[in-house]
């Protein structure tokens, strides 16, 4: 029997960031609308749904029931991992708080976002690992298990899901200022791989379920995070290829012209 307040701290620590992070980002909207032209409507619906979403994920009865029921767990993975991830990576806060510092302020954030570690973290091939690789070692190892027994576990992973999800995304998706861009085709190739890795863990989980976990609960979970998994993938191709069609249609616009 899992106690009340087992959860209920958890919840509170996993919450409270969201809830920090949707605060300040309508403030930074504030002060960027009294600055500048007025910040798109869609990107902060984005960022509410996008907190709104992780803190519902995080919260009860979702973290209770996690702890009984594997399919409740997954999908827990697919809103904080996955939905709420790139919601809040569509909404932009990185170039909204550009927006609203000083440009002494920009340049030293920029300066800081150039430096090697930053620029590690958001290169496609260490997010996959971060991302994709963390799902391995968690379903894959022990720490599925010692995560529903250790609070300090529980409330670590969860927040390298979110954060891994959202460097993931900013990394194959280029919607934030990136410093050093790679191409189209590197991208898509490393995103190939990240689809593939997370398709076959699903059905690794389907078939060898993590420690503890029935297999007909295992059978719906991995079902719910391959067909769940799917859908959030399919958006972020079709935005990865639409910006790949928009960045090619000037120089095939071009070669018509020169007939080349």
């Amino acid at each position: 029997m899992i106690d009340n307040a087992e959860v209920f701290l958890p919840s509170l620590l996993l919450s409270t960031p969201f809830s920090i992070l949707l605060i300040l980002y309508c403030f930074g909207v504030f002060l960027s609308n009294r600055k500048y032209s007025n910040w798109p409507i869609y990107k902060s619906i984005l960022c509410i749904v996008g907190c709104f979403i992780a803190i519902v994920s995080v919260s009860k009865p979702l973290t209770e029931l996690s702890h009984y029921n594997f399919t409740f767990h997954m999908l827990i993975h697919l809103l904080l991992g996955m939905l709420a991830p790139l919601l809040i990576a569509l909404s932009t806060p990185m170039t909204l708080l550009f927006r609203v510092l000083h440009v002494h302020q920009s340049r030293k954030l920029t300066r800081v976002l150039r430096t090697m570690p930053f620029q590690l973290i958001v290169h496609p091939i260490i997010t996959t690992l971060l991302n994709i690789g963390g799902l391995w070692i968690l379903y894959m190892t022990k720490l599925f298990e010692w995560m529903h027994s250790n609070p300090f576990i529980y409330i670590a992973i969860h927040f390298h899901v979110f954060l891994a999800g959202y460097v993931f995304v900013v990394s194959i998706i280029y919607v934030e200022p990136v410093f050093h861009r790679y191409s189209f085709i590197f991208r898509t190739s490393i995103f190939i791989v990240a689809l593939a890795a997370h398709g076959i863990l699903t059905k690794i989980i389907y078939s060898k379920p993590p420690i503890g976990v029935p297999l007909y609960e295992a059978e719906r979970g991995a079902q719910l995070m391959y067909y769940g998994g799917d859908f959030i993938e399919a958006i972020l191709i079709v935005i990865l290829f639409a910006q790949w069609y928009k960045a090619c249609r000037p120089k095939q616009s071009e070669s018509l012209m020169t007939g080349e």
